[in-house]
């Protein structure tokens, strides 16, 4: 049966979509610390036309903030809009300006190899350190083992931690020393996707951040092995 499409409502940018979403990301302008936890609101307010859901946002929308939540309004959204030129103006265009003038056909050729051979090869082994060295250790009555390749998942989830007849999910994430993790922010898919895997197999998913400290890795974010541990004990309750 044929789904109707529903009709849109956004406006294009053409070819500055790609800018404005690369660079709004990388300063976060649009994340809910900044406009407000938007899904959760759009879904309390379960709107049938634009302008309700507009009202309804600017009543009820105030930054994501433990200290200090600030009520978002149309002036906040175009400080940020304000801020999002700066960036793009002051930092983005010099910065891919001298990334353009300096690339090269090489440079090109040897990205592809590094993505394809190399990059795979250190993130196979940053997965298996992590797991085997780490999570296997901390949590010894646990059989982890790598997602299968056929699960609709398996692309977001690396491994699955079987507790019993149910698991949880984990997804090992690089990360640079002088990095943030609290940064990273998955996306509408990937949040599907988790929610996909924990309804087949009763635990949640994960998100393991971990770099090298010397010739080790380590788990950057260890708040997440209590979290690890709790989701145990939950599922063999």
């Amino acid at each position: 049966m044929a789904v109707n499409q529903p009709k849109k409502h956004a406006k294009p940018f053409g070819a500055k979509e790609k800018v404005l979403n690369y660079a709004s990301n990388t300063y976060q302008l649009t994340r809910p610390n900044k406009v407000g936890a938007v899904m959760a609101l759009i879904r309390e307010c379960q709107p049938t036309a634009l302008d309700e859901w507009e009202q309804f946002y600017f009543e009820n929308a105030y930054s994501k903030s433990k200290t200090n939540p600030t009520k978002v309004t149309k002036e906040v959204l175009d400080e940020l809009g304000e801020r999002l030129y700066a960036k793009i103006t002051e930092v983005v265009i010099p910065e891919w300006t001298a990334a353009f003038q300096d690339l090269s056909l090489e440079d090109c050729k040897e990205y592809i190899y590094q993505v394809t051979v190399v990059r795979t090869f250190d993130g196979f082994l940053l997965e298996k350190s992590v797991v085997n060295d780490g999570l296997a250790k901390a949590f010894p009555e646990v059989h982890f083992e790598e997602s299968d390749e056929e699960l609709d998942h398996a692309g977001d989830i690396d491994y699955i931690g079987k507790v019993g007849d149910k698991a949880f999910g984990i997804q090992v994430k690089p990360i640079t020393a002088n990095s943030n993790f609290g940064n990273y922010n998955i996306s509408e898919r990937m949040s599907n996707s988790f929610k996909n895997f924990e309804e087949e197999f009763g635990g949640k998913v994960f998100v393991v951040f971990s770099t090298r400290v010397g010739n080790k890795k380590d788990i950057v974010n260890k708040a997440v092995l209590k979290e690890i541990e709790t989701e145990i004990e939950r599922l063999k309750g």
